[in-house]
């Protein structure tokens, strides 16, 4: 019995050959599924749960820079100096040594200090401030002397470990860049398709929608939405770049349903009968969903440095949530005090995903489509 020769390959089976053949892309792959996994374990709380406790010192150095830098400048210091200031000398003048020393003694054995001298109660009351201020400087010092020195990478100003705040940082930036690519990418598509496939008047609005949108500088416009909104959140983000972000995908989803709404396998649909919407998105959809796919891509890079550039001009998220760009709103001040290690942990990372992701890109858009890499060479 003869073996009943195997299909041929569709689109995307040609495609995952073709991206696999390209070392590059599969590198940049892996680097974009990492800093998803580390997304999906932080929203989950596995991960970076913690960022906020005040772990360290402030301005606590990374671990490799230990003994190499006078990290313990500044409040450092005043740490230090409370520990000794915390009870004042004695003044050989003072004609309340004898009372003052008494209490000094009744706080070390946890004894409360009376009025056996006579005192007037205004004056009590001024030596029991003195006493709740020592005990509460005390504390602070016992406090302070539980953070650690150093971190890995070093602590922010609060102390809160640099690597873990990256870490949630990340975790509001790559998310508002996705969904609101996905949101900008659905809207374009669907705006596109209209426009490209049934013309006339429908074509006539849209591209006027459309020319509205890009008649206004892009900065300006996401900044304009911004004011209007008058809100902070990961949600208000998401919508200010969504709505502003589709015109591109609009522009090349309409081109394509425009070509291939005369096409032979489109004209056979009408024959039999086929509806409007079944043509548009289960007949035509299919041949041109690879740009939507890449254009998602490539409004995914934008989306997070539009976002990070949104926080770091106080457009972003609220206080109490961490974003790369609060991140690098706070780095500039610590930047002037020496204090670099924040600045080039958020650099960093926002660097490698957006290198990696972009560089996927280039690759899943020579893998859709050959002929590109073909111009290319």
């Amino acid at each position: 019995m003869n073996k009943l020769p195997a299909g041929s390959d569709g689109l995307w089976s040609l495609t995952w050959k073709r991206l696999r053949a390209d070392r590059l892309a599969m590198f940049s792959l892996g680097i974009v599924v990492l800093f998803l996994g580390l997304l999906v374990l932080s929203v989950s709380g596995l991960v970076a749960s913690d960022w906020s406790e005040e772990v360290g010192v402030h301005y606590a150095p990374p671990a490799f820079m230990a003994g190499q830098t006078d990290y313990a400048s500044g409040d450092q210091y005043a740490v230090a100096d409370t520990q000794t200031e915390a009870i004042p000398p004695e003044n050989p003048v003072d004609p309340l040594k004898d009372i003052l020393r008494d209490l000094r003694k009744s706080m070390q054995h946890g004894i409360p200090a009376g009025n056996d001298y006579g005192i007037d109660d205004p004056l009590k009351e001024e030596l029991d401030a003195i006493r709740v201020q020592q005990k509460s400087r005390l504390t602070e010092v016992s406090d302070q002397e539980e953070r650690h020195e150093t971190l890995l990478f070093g602590a922010d100003k609060w102390g809160h470990d640099v690597i873990k705040k990256t870490v949630k940082g990340s975790e509001t930036s790559i998310l508002v860049g996705l969904i609101a690519a996905l949101v900008a990418t659905v809207l374009g598509t669907l705006l596109g398709a209209f426009a490209g496939y049934f013309g006339g008047w429908v074509d006539d609005f849209l591209n006027w929608f459309y020319n509205v949108f890009t008649s206004v500088p892009y900065l300006l416009l996401i900044l304009a939405v911004a004011a209007v909104l008058q809100s902070k959140g990961v949600l208000t983000i998401i919508l200010i770049l969504g709505l502003t972000g589709w015109t591109g995908v609009f522009r090349l989803v309409r081109a394509e349903y425009m070509k291939h709404k005369e096409r032979e396998y489109v004209l056979a649909a009408t024959t039999i009968g086929a509806s409007d919407w079944r043509k548009m998105f289960v007949h035509i959809f299919p041949n041109v969903s690879h740009i939507s796919l890449v254009q998602m891509s490539i409004l995914s890079v934008g989306f997070i440095k539009s976002e990070v550039i949104l926080s770091f001009l106080g457009f972003g998220v609220p206080v109490g949530m961490v974003s790369w760009g609060s991140m690098l709103n706070e780095a500039q001040n610590e930047l002037i005090l020496g204090k670099w290690w924040q600045l080039v942990a958020v650099t960093v990372a926002m660097a490698v995903l957006v290198t990696a992701l972009s560089l996927f890109t280039d690759g899943l858009r020579d893998a859709l489509d050959p002929r590109l890499k073909q111009e290319k060479s």
